[in-house]
């Protein structure tokens, strides 16, 4: 299984509580993800975030539907939190966030290792593009929610 690897850093003019805060809330994940994927969620999470929650949706992708299970694998507020697709589209999916106090704002980090069933043609044309649109809306959202100047990089690279 080939394990890609798509990397993105956000800073925002925002204390770190704040930030992390939002993203702890799993509602506003609603917010960061386009129209165009269809995104519903389905679970009622009651009471705090914390380490073992499940979390159901379902989008749609390229038109087929899609239903998708995130379990939070580490909880560590306010420095980091890793979820991690127990169920869904992927062979494999986990997204470590990552929140450091930087120059009076926070910077937000995002580390996603993915691997996709179907191989390389289907990464290259669909996945990789995909995701690289997915995580600039997100960029956009966040800029207009923290009302920013924000600076951001994103790479991608592939792991064995």
């Amino acid at each position: 299984m080939k394990i890609h690897r798509l990397e993105t850093q956000l800073w925002l003019p925002r204390p770190r509580q704040q930030v992390f805060a939002f993203f702890a809330e799993p509602r506003n994940l609603e917010r960061l993800t386009p129209a165009w994927l269809h995104f519903e969620f389905m679970t009622a999470v009651e009471g705090e975030v914390r380490q073992g929650t499940l979390l159901d949706y379902r989008l749609r992708l390229h038109g087929i539907p899609l239903r998708w299970q995130s379990e939070i694998a580490v909880w560590e507020p306010p420095e980091r939190f890793v979820d991690r697709q127990t169920k869904g589209p992927y062979s494999m999916w986990v997204h470590e966030h990552t929140f450091d106090e930087r120059d009076g704002g926070t910077l937000v980090g995002d580390r996603v290792d993915y691997a996709v069933p179907g191989g390389r043609l289907v990464q290259k044309f669909f996945v990789a593009p995909d995701l690289q649109r997915i995580f600039r809306y997100r960029r956009h959202v966040l800029e207009g929610i923290f009302e920013s100047d924000a600076r951001a990089t994103v790479s991608e690279d592939d792991r064995r």
